[in-house]
This record gives C-alpha cells, sequence and structure tokens, in this order.
C-alpha cells in the first residue's frame, strides 16, 4: 500500500467526517429552529480538501498511463495471427442474412 493509497484512504474519511458534520449542523439547526442556508465554512474547506486528496488517489494508484496511438512502442496490442485459438466462426450470425430488406407495408 502506497501512499497514494493512503492519500485515497484520508481523503474518504475527510469526506465521510464533512458529511457526519452537515448532518449535526442540520440538527442543531433544527434544534434552534433556524433555516439552512448551507453547511459552515470548515465543512467546505473539508469537502475542497477531501475531493483533492481522492482525485490525486485516483491519478496516482492506477499507475502509469498507457499510450493509445497505435504506432506507439509501449502499445499493447495483440496482434492477429498470435491468437487464432479465440476467433469463432460457428455462431448465430450465420443464420442472419447479408442484406436485410426492410420494407415498409402500407
Amino acid at each position: 500500500m502506497g501512499l497514494g493509497f493512503t492519500i485515497g484512504a484520508l481523503g474518504v474519511l475527510i469526506l465521510s467526517h464533512a458529511a457526519y458534520s452537515t448532518i449535526q449542523y442540520r440538527g442543531l439547526l433544527k434544534i434552534t429552529e433556524e433555516e439552512f442556508s448551507g453547511p459552515p465554512i470548515n465543512v467546505l474547506i473539508e469537502l475542497i480538501l477531501g475531493f483533492l486528496f481522492c482525485i490525486y488517489a485516483g491519478l496516482i494508484v492506477p499507475g502509469k498511463f498507457q499510450s493509445i496511438h497505435p504506432d506507439s512502442e509501449e502499445n499493447r496490442i495483440v496482434s492477429l495471427p498470435e491468437n487464432l485459438d479465440f476467433m469463432i466462426f460457428n455462431h448465430r450470425g450465420r443464420v442472419v442474412p447479408l442484406e436485410l430488406e426492410t420494407k415498409l407495408k402500407l
């Protein structure tokens, strides 16, 4: 478990605490019979901080991004002749005619 995973777990804990604080704050407002206009500033700071930690962990934990360009040397596309075992030609598609002629009958 690396640093990114730890930061992500910390971000989730901070977001959970911010949710609990908001629920507690709304309960306090019900007791004092005041209108809920939004969470306090410390909860907003917790939300932003927890969100940033979770975004950072989401980008760091999965690892290095792979290239999607077909001419890239890092590309891991498997060529077709090496995987002929996975090609299946005996399936339900042979029952469907190649040209579908749909005519509207009026």
